[in-house]
């Protein structure tokens, strides 16, 4: 996504499920902009978010940000609390909070509104009229109605979808077994092809699984994510980690990851993430990406600049070395 910009708290809640890929509920979203790297950092906290408060605080401060925005989406006490103690600790980090909203039944009320600037009733508010969540949609990103919906967007397929995997990820594994391939070569096809909109087959697709257990060609895959307009390899990334079988699951997972979080969708990349983890806890490049999430790295700093012939050379000087 684009940098956002938000001039009003319209834009601002507008922003919030563009941000983390789904609509919050009962949580804290405090929001980094003003940055040495111009973009933004969405963080979300379950409510009550009193204990997180100086953690978040720090990691903004450690990653460049100059202020923040924060949005509370739950009852007035609870909000109210997590937000005052956000707030403290935001402005002893040098990140002071530009504005504070509670966010309830379609009203938005300002924190830091202590006398009539704000109607007790809250301000009604409509995001199909933000140019922002216009803009956010016309770029091709989703926000789903719940984290929930979220989570089952990268979870397997099942039914007579399931069983024709299963099916074809028995074929791919025999296939192997009698003969070589040119597995870098049905890489580069199917990733060109799957640009260009076309959907790998239940047997492509389980022989990707298993080229992709190849951390050379996993990182070949990695390096051909086009991180300026990432919508084709999200899309792909996300249709083969919910049709490959759990044990092929890490590196596709670890590739939409990186993807989303990329395109500033880093809820995806959170679930994408826990599917990784899930399927294997030590899995290097998900191990890695949790913690730059984690360490609210914006996804500005992540740019490989690496080419498919400077990857060879790296694998080969590694093999010589090794």
């Amino acid at each position: 996504m684009a940098p956002l910009v938000i001039r009003s708290a319209l834009d601002a809640i507008a922003a919030v499920p563009y941000l983390l890929g789904f609509h919050p509920s009962r949580s804290l979203v405090v929001i980094g902009f003003e940055g040495r790297d111009h973009g933004t950092c969405a963080i979300r906290l379950d409510l009550p978010a009193t204990g997180a408060a100086g953690r978040v605080a720090a990691l903004l401060a450690g990653n460049g940000f100059a202020r923040s925005l924060l949005l509370g989406y739950g009852s007035e006490d609870e909000v109210g609390r997590s937000a005052g103690a956000m707030r403290a600790a935001l402005a002893a980090a040098g990140v002071p909070a530009a504005e504070a909203i509670r966010v309830a039944g379609g009203r938005w009320w300002s924190l830091t509104c202590h006398d009539d600037c704000c109607p007790r009733e809250g301000t009604p508010y409509d995001i199909s009229a933000s140019v922002l969540a216009a803009q956010a949609t016309y770029a091709g990103h989703v926000a789903l109605a719940d984290r929930a919906e979220l989570v089952r967007s990268v979870q397997p397929v099942d039914g007579p979808a399931r069983a024709s995997m299963r099916q074809a990820t028995a074929r791919a594994e025999k296939r192997h077994l009698a003969r070589r391939d040119d597995h870098l070569g049905f890489l580069r096809a199917l990733l060109t092809r799957a640009r260009a909109g076309v959907s790998p087959t239940d047997d492509e697709a389980a022989m990707l699984g298993f080229v992709l257990t190849d951390l050379r060609l996993r990182d070949e895959a990695w390096i051909r994510i086009d991180e300026g307009a990432p919508a084709a390899d999200i899309a792909l990334w996300r249709d083969i980690l919910r049709r490959v079988e759990e044990p092929y699951a890490p590196a596709p997972a670890s590739l939409l990851a990186f993807a989303a979080y990329t395109a500033g969708d880093g809820g995806l990349a959170n679930v994408a993430l826990q599917r990784a983890l899930d399927a294997d806890p030590a899995y290097s490049m998900a191990v890695i990406l949790r913690e730059v999430i984690n360490s609210g790295i914006p996804a500005s700093r992540l740019r490989l600049h690496m080419t498919s012939d400077q990857l060879a050379a790296a694998y080969d000087d590694e093999r010589k070395a090794g």
